[in-house]
């Protein structure tokens, strides 16, 4: 038989999804694993948006939308984010997804053509890499230390920028690091965007979980120059637990919104109709469950934060926003830990579920070796007992 695609067959699974389903299936099997890998919040879906769902139901709301999404719930897209960052947008502008990697795959298609460089910095989500691939895109990765707190220059990126940039991903607040972006380095990274002339695609899905009373900047409200070359991403998946609903929006100037809508119309369609009227009521309802849940995530941070920087061997900065740390595992390489020889992330990650029954993220394909990301979108007694078994597992 003839080979594959060349494009499809160079996609990489998922690392993060991986260890999550290894994790699940070792559970399934009455292994007390306890599971720090997926970006999924803890929390149940709000009763007042299942509720709206329902109705939905009741109401035979269940038929093909438009493909780029309801009028109800793009005008509740545009009012959330002009109450929440000050946006101003109109519905034409908004597209709607089936989740938000499903929108930065979508915004890829409509800016990337083969060959174009997609600058991306690291550590970066796992998924950036094998979506820029998947458009046809070179990426260009440029790595941001621990000492600079996780975050790309504008140096930097002038640096990486060549005559086939097309992109920047940028993701802020950021995961895996949970860092933030400022008003001023997102200021500073927009100037060399517009001098070069190119286009930020801007994932701020994490953009209602900021820590210690910091304020989010949306890179769309610098100015009108940078919003014109800015595809806008979020979704309701992180802010109110909807991760299984599947709902993701872009915002971008008008051409550039109907070049996406043209591509949903021929390959996914709309997504459930049920989702976006729950979506909706997310997005217009009452925010205080927002509110709620962000505090608990701070508070597990804290309690995170503290008990990994105790520990012998390892440390980790303080993230700002979103719900992970990255733990620099670096002085553990060339160790034996319980019998194992740790020579990578991924080797102390794979002797940690082994031995310690904890189920961490290597970096490595975070564009971050020597690191391991742990999601506190955890119950904090979980993260307790975690902790435990971590501080154990580096005493073998």
């Amino acid at each position: 038989m003839k080979k594959l695609a060349q494009i499809a067959s160079a996609v990489r699974a998922s690392s993060t999804m991986a260890m999550d389903a290894l994790a699940k299936k070792m559970k399934a099997e009455g292994v007390d694993v306890i599971g720090f890998g997926a970006g999924e919040p803890d929390f149940n879906t709000p009763d007042h948006i299942k509720a709206a769902a329902d109705r939905a139901i009741a109401e035979n709301i269940t038929r093909y939308t438009p493909a780029s999404g309801t009028l109800e719930l793009k005008e509740a897209i545009c009012r959330r984010l002009r109450e929440d960052c000050g946006l101003d947008y109109r519905p034409s502008q908004a597209v709607v997804t089936s989740g938000a990697k499903h929108c930065v795959y979508i915004a890829l298609r409509a800016l990337v053509d083969p060959g174009d460089e997609v600058i991306l910095p690291a550590p970066f989500w796992v998924s950036y890499l094998e979506l820029i691939k998947m458009a046809g895109g070179a990426p260009v990765v440029v790595t941001a230390r621990e000492p600079a707190g996780f975050k790309m220059t504008a140096d930097q990126l002038a640096a990486a920028i060549t005559p086939k940039t097309k992109a920047l991903i940028l993701n802020n607040p950021c995961n895996p690091t949970g860092m933030v972006y400022s008003k001023e380095e997102l200021a500073a990274i927009v100037r060399v965007c517009a001098e070069r002339d190119i286009y930020i695609i801007s994932d701020e899905i994490y953009c209602n979980l900021m820590y210690d009373g910091a304020e989010f900047t949306s890179v769309a409200a610098l100015g009108e120059d940078a919003k014109e070359r800015t595809v806008l991403i979020n979704g309701v998946s992180k802010s109110y637990a909807m991760t299984g609903w599947r709902i993701g929006y872009l915002l971008a100037e008008e051409r550039i919104a109907g070049v996406m809508a043209n591509y949903l119309s021929h390959s996914t369609g709309s997504p459930s109709s049920v989702s976006q009227a729950a979506a909706a009521a997310a997005l217009t309802g009452p925010q205080d469950c927002v509110e709620a849940m962000r505090r608990s995530f701070e508070e597990r941070r804290n309690y995170l934060v503290e008990r990994v920087n105790d520990m012998e061997g390892v440390s980790c900065l303080k993230p700002e926003g979103a719900f992970y740390i990255m733990m620099n595992v670096e002085r553990q390489l060339g160790r034996r830990i319980c019998g194992e020889r740790i020579g990578s992330s991924e080797d102390f990650c794979a002797a940690l579920l082994k031995h310690g029954l904890v189920a961490a993220v290597p970096g490595e394909g975070m564009g971050a070796p020597g690191f391991v990301r742990w999601s506190y979108a955890v119950s904090l007694d979980n993260i307790k007992r975690g902790m435990d078994r971590l501080e154990a597992f580096l005493k073998g």
